[in-house]
């Protein structure tokens, strides 16, 4: 696959996919016991190929009325990664069908958070296949 197709791959009908915007209420139900305790709501980006490497962003959105900055989103990367509502290695064998590998051989990270306003901080994740 050519490397200018990727973002004819990972469209936002894809992403929203793999990581539908239902999964949020759900995260905050398991977490809180109430989806409405949630302070953002989380989505999945594409931001490019490099070095191997498939670069995607978990994305938090403040929910109205909520606080972003007050959600300790610095140690999201760490609860995200095991989370088994979130499943990241669930997304990361999908998106490696996506591109035609099996889950042998895939393997992922997340990054630390980064904030880009008080209402937006995304959480780079990588995968390798």
């Amino acid at each position: 696959m050519s490397e200018d197709n990727y973002d004819e791959v990972f469209t936002p009908e894809v992403l929203e996919r793999l990581l539908p915007p239902e999964r949020s209420d759900e995260f905050f139900e398991a977490l809180f016991g109430d989806a409405k305790e949630g302070a953002y709501d989380i989505s999945l980006k594409f931001e490019g190929h490099k070095n191997g490497n498939f670069n995607f962003a978990l994305v938090l959105n403040q929910r109205p009325g909520q606080c972003l900055v007050c959600s300790l989103t610095r140690g999201l990367p760490e609860v995200f990664s095991r989370h088994t509502v979130i499943n990241l290695a669930g997304i990361a064998g999908e998106i490696g069908k996506l591109l035609g590998h099996d889950d042998a051989g895939i393997t992922w990270q997340l990054a630390a958070t980064r904030q880009h306003s008080a209402a937006l901080h995304t959480i780079p994740f990588i995968i390798e296949l």
